[in-house]
């Protein structure tokens, strides 16, 4: 039978095997007609926690840090943000007592321009914007996994801090949101790299809530005045489905039940061939975005099996040290044991792909070099009928076959 998949902005057909099952996302929610109403509707109705008002009053703190995402995230800040400030403004609080922080974690300070883009306007104009500074943290304490925590001074010396942004799955933290905002967000170096370097321990996963990764993260987060979180969930045009505030860890539970029934995929057992499209452009670009769905589509393969992984690539790898740490590795096992004593950013991204090479062959169709593609230990293709063809001579005829066409929004759990 033949099916369709995107190939950066091309739509292709390609011939399977009648017996070919296909696994896409499930119906997305529709985005709720007035955004600014939803989040505050969630303000109202906080999961677990007194409102932001009552916490306000009991608390009478001098000192408020509001926690936002930078641009390299999909959260949004103009939508979130101006609901808070209006209810601490209710609430009695000045202006002057509030500071918005941009939890960058490791990316690069916003501009003005782009931290004006991010939260309005009108918040940018009327209250202090800060960029997290690396450099200027304190050290309030140690996780149980021996995470030493240290915080941005600014949000560390906070009596009440709120923190936003969207909910999403994570390749190994499980889901975004919640105590995120706070670690990777607002902590320094060693306190990052420490936490992540967690991503090498049994059930770092997509959609795993106990991942150690978040479990750590949560811990830390415990230990600071993070009282409150707003976070959303999106659809994949961004639309704002769902708004849920409260409590860091109860209402960020109430959030993921959100994200898993839109992403979440039952299959019933693992294949022998995963035929995968990230979705086209932009979500395959480059190979640091494409590993999306290929660790997706790693839940389904088989030990052994073949993940034929369709993704053009345009931009090449997509990062420098991602680059760098593929090519210079002489087996998938080096970066795996580069990342436990010094984790880096874009390193992390060849464990993700190096993880997934340990246990399966990766049959990569791309516009990428060839030759490059096989110093990287995988099996390059510029014809995606002809890597599926190959995978099937490989396998046999009998083999089972799973098909992805939207794998970067997939994410199948064996029943």
């Amino acid at each position: 039978m033949k099916v369709s998949l995107k190939y950066g902005e091309k739509q292709l057909q390609i011939d399977v095997p009648d017996h070919t099952e296909i696994l896409s996302p499930k119906t997305e929610f529709p985005g709720v007609d007035d955004p600014f109403g939803e989040v505050r509707r969630a303000l109202d109705n906080p999961i677990a926690s007194p409102t932001l008002t009552q916490i306000v009053e009991n608390m009478k703190p001098r000192k408020i840090a509001i926690l936002v995402s930078d641009l390299t995230r999909p959260s949004p800040s103009h939508i979130i943000v101006p609901p808070i400030l209006d209810e601490l403004s209710r609430a009695g609080v000045k202006r002057e007592q509030i500071k918005i922080v941009f939890a960058l974690g490791f990316h690069r300070k916003m501009s003005e321009e782009e931290m004006k883009k991010a939260v309005g306007e009108e918040a940018f104009e009327h209250y202090d914007c800060i960029n997290h500074d690396i450099n200027e943290c304190v050290y309030i304490g140690e996780t149980s996994r021996g995470t030493p925590v240290d915080v941005f001074r600014l949000v560390a010396e906070s009596d009440l801090i709120i923190a936003t942004g969207n909910l999403e799955l994570h390749w190994f933290v499980g889901y975004s949101g919640g105590y995120k905002a706070l670690l990777p967000g607002v902590c320094s170096k060693r306190t990052i790299e420490k936490n992540h370097s967690l991503m090498l321990s049994e059930g770092a996963v997509a959609g795993n809530i106990n991942s150690p990764v978040r479990l750590d993260i949560e811990e830390a987060g415990a230990m600071t005045n993070v009282k409150f979180i707003v976070n959303v969930v999106l659809n994949s045009k961004k639309e704002i489905v769902k708004a849920v505030a409260g409590h860091p860890i109860t209402a960020h539970r109430e959030g993921v039940k959100y994200i898993d029934a839109m992403y979440k995929v039952p299959i019933k057992k693992k294949y022998d061939v995963v035929i995968v499209s990230c979705g086209g452009f932009p979500k395959d670009i480059n190979l640091y975005q494409a590993q999306k769905g290929l660790d997706n589509a790693s839940h389904a393969v088989k030990d052994n099996g073949t993940i034929v992984l369709i993704a053009e690539c345009r931009e090449g790898f997509g990062e420098r040290t991602f680059e760098e740490w593929m090519r210079k590795a002489k087996s998938p096992d080096e970066p795996l044991q580069w990342i436990r004593s010094n984790f880096v950013l874009g390193g992390h991204k060849a464990v993700g792909f190096c993880r997934v090479l340990k246990k399966t062959d990766i049959f990569l169709c791309s516009s990428m070099d060839e030759n490059v593609v096989r110093e990287i230990f995988m099996t390059p293709f510029s014809d995606p009928q002809r890597a599926v063809d190959a995978a099937l001579e490989k396998h046999g005829k009998s083999a089972s076959i799973l098909f992805m066409p939207y794998a970067n929004s997939t994410l199948p759990v064996l029943e």
